[in-house]
């Protein structure tokens, strides 16, 4: 199956979210979809954190993994996911942040690329561990439609949902169309 990375895809606001964000529908096993299945979807979601992703400038050219790289960034993503979402929860389990620090340790050990690039999985440890140094749990937040995580970065931090265009839009067009039936229903 053919998928395109859009901006959308990279709402998270941080590289290491967006890589988490990667798993769609998440908590429903029957409908999940892992974008990352496919080797070459992982390599064109590197090219594309070049047009799109939030910490574009921090890593400069963020390049493909190397294939033994790729079960490490797996593994990375899903420490970083259940990592953050516990911490959205207030679900403060110390195991979760020895597992998600871990997985960075797994990425980091590997060898390095060349100094062209950095490569997806290590610029997605780094983005995970400044997210785990410097937290800002009043920014960090799960969208109510799709369940991405994501930052708040508006200044009053009211921030609603992962992209006000997609789940924003989709949310107040199930809520018109409800009351609308609402109002024609006898």
């Amino acid at each position: 199956m053919s998928f395109t990375w859009t901006a959308h895809r990279f709402s998270g606001g941080a590289l290491a979210l967006d890589v988490a964000n990667s798993v769609v529908l998440r908590l429903h096993p029957e409908r999940r979809i892992d974008r990352f299945a496919d080797g070459a979807a992982i390599d064109s979601f590197a090219e594309a954190a070049n047009l799109y992703g939030a910490e574009k400038e921090r890593f400069g050219i963020v390049g493909p993994v190397g294939s033994g790289s790729r079960q490490s960034l797996i593994g990375l993503r899903e420490a970083t996911d259940r990592y953050f979402r516990a911490q959205v929860r207030a679900d403060d389990r110390p195991e979760l942040l020895a597992d998600l620090l871990e997985a960075i340790a797994a990425v980091v050990r590997q060898p390095a690329n060349s100094g062209k690039y950095i490569a997806l999985d290590v610029a997605t440890a780094h983005s995970a561990l400044s997210l785990v140094a410097n937290p800002e749990p009043d920014r960090l937040k799960i969208c109510p439609n799709c369940e991405w995580l994501f930052l708040d970065r508006s200044r009053n931090r009211s921030r609603t949902w992962c992209d006000m265009a997609v789940c924003g839009n989709r949310t107040k067009a199930k809520r018109h169309y409800r009351r609308n039936r609402e109002e024609t229903q006898p």
